[in-house]
């Protein structure tokens, strides 16, 4: 299971130096300034490298860390910014490329935005860019371990691990996308500085497609969890695959729910990513989403929902005692004849990055689509020759489904609070202290009043 490379954005280069003007009290903040541009600079190198090298061999996580350095710097100027202890000479403009525009032959288009706010988004959006892609190279160096005969129980934890915390990086990726999408572009619409009025956004900062990223970085976060839950009953597999399932196996029905969650997660993905489209002949340059990202999303929503039914009919082949043998046979042959039409489909020619999602999307749904095939020719074989049961029609079939159910909850994003000025930790002390009376002032004596002299009783000292 492969999940969605995402192209990196690139940036120009800013001294954040030639518009911002230190107002704290103190004048304390300009070196945080020059710290800022300096890590920003570090950002656009790692992302200039990212670009010329080769796929397999790109260091995502270096660029999550760069981000995790950056963030809080930015976070800490817009914040003195909205506090007036950083002022602004001159409205600053950040360079960045749109990579999730459809255009010739995929070149992204350079596009210079205003305000603070784009700049955050944009990269908090390369943040969430990054960590998808750090997971999906995270297991893409594990292999199809889970099939390998040779492999002892303790290696395969330790790689069922290294799969959950690709896992844990596409939730924290979906939690940024939403909040990409509900939070940051919502600030920037509604800020001082004049918002997004009148400004020609590429898809990257419409809310609608990080809204659909959210729920596809979501869905992909699912697929992952279901291949763990399958690690060791495949495993247990490896001599004799097919049925009976074995003893370690998860229960059919719940596969099916969450195969159905992640189908209906990418559907919706799909459908948001469409409405960023510009309105019919108004053409507004980058309005549409780029086309393998949408293929990406129709073609896992058609894969998800074949292996639901998939684990419908091995439910009811398993499970039904006998009596829902028409049914299994109903379920696996709707999902051999959906597998082979999303196996024999997109046949046109790709190039590059394209070419090689679609080998990968081929050999995916040709592995399970012999998986389907095992199943259904023992269960009609023994339909045919034992249960007799009708094979009910699609309608039938589609009416017994059950919901969707996800495996894994969202995990809403907490933004890291700023290094410096209002909302971090050593400006909040700085402020705690300036409230402090000093010992020797008149106020003082009223924390300890004298006894009368002489005299105790029942309380002394304390106020009511």
């Amino acid at each position: 299971m492969s999940t969605y490379l995402y192209e990196l954005p690139t940036t120009g280069a800013i001294s954040f130096a030639d518009f911002c003007s230190d107002q704290s009290s103190n004048k304390s903040y300009g070196s945080f300034i020059s710290e800022s541009t300096q890590v920003r600079a570090n950002l656009r190198a790692v992302l200039k490298e990212s670009k010329r090298t080769d796929d397999n061999e790109k260091d995502y996580l270096r660029v999550v860390k760069v981000l995790d350095e950056y963030l809080p710097l930015l976070r800490g100027i817009m914040a003195s910014v909205a506090h007036d202890e950083i002022g602004l000479k001159s409205e600053p403009v950040f360079s960045w490329r749109a990579t999730l525009s459809a255009s010739l032959f995929h070149a992204s288009s350079r596009h210079s935005l205003p305000s603070l706010h784009a700049e955050y988004a944009y990269a908090l959006l390369t943040y969430a860019f990054a960590l998808s892609n750090l997971a999906r190279s995270t297991v893409k160096a594990l292999g199809t371990y889970e099939h390998d005969r040779a492999i002892s129980d303790s290696e395969r934890r330790a790689k069922d691990e290294k799969l959950n915390f690709a896992v844990t990086l596409l939730l924290k990726a979906s939690g940024i996308f939403q909040y990409v999408s509900e939070t940051a572009l919502l600030e920037w619409d509604n800020s001082r500085d004049g918002g997004t009025a009148g400004l020609n956004k590429p898809p990257d900062l419409s809310r609608e497609v990080n809204n659909a990223l959210a729920k596809m970085s979501l869905a992909d976060a699912q697929s992952l969890a279901i291949r763990k839950l399958l690690s060791k009953s495949a495993y247990d597999s490896n001599i004799a695959p097919g049925p009976p399932l074995p003893k370690s196996h998860p229960s059919p029905v719940l596969l099916a729910k969450i195969h159905l969650e992640c189908a209906s997660l990418y559907s919706s993905a799909l459908s948001l990513a469409k409405t960023s489209a510009p309105s019919k002949g108004k053409d507004t340059g980058d309005g549409d989403v780029r086309t393998d990202l949408r293929r990406y999303l129709s073609d896992e929503t058609s894969f998800h929902n074949a292996l639901a039914r998939k684990w419908l009919g091995i439910d009811a082949g398993e499970n039904g005692k006998g009596d829902k043998g028409g049914e299994a046979v109903g379920f696996l042959a709707w999902a051999k004849k959906d597998l082979e039409e999303l196996k024999d489909g997109g046949k046109g020619m790709g190039i590059g990055k394209e070419k090689e999602q679609k080998e990968r999307r081929k050999e995916k749904v040709a592995d399970e689509l012999q998986t389907v095939t095992v199943f259904w020719k023992h269960y009609e074989k023994v339909n045919n020759s034992l249960a007799y049961q009708g094979i009910p029609p699609q309608t039938d079939l589609q009416a017994r489904i059950p919901a969707g159910r996800l495996a894994l909850p969202a995990k809403p994003f907490n933004p890291p609070l700023p290094i410096f000025g209002p909302g971090s930790v050593e400006y909040a002390r700085q402020k705690a202290e300036e409230l402090e009376l000093p010992d020797d002032s008149p106020a003082s004596t009223l924390t300890s009043p004298p006894e009368a002299a002489g005299k105790s009783y029942a309380g002394a000292g304390s106020y009511f």
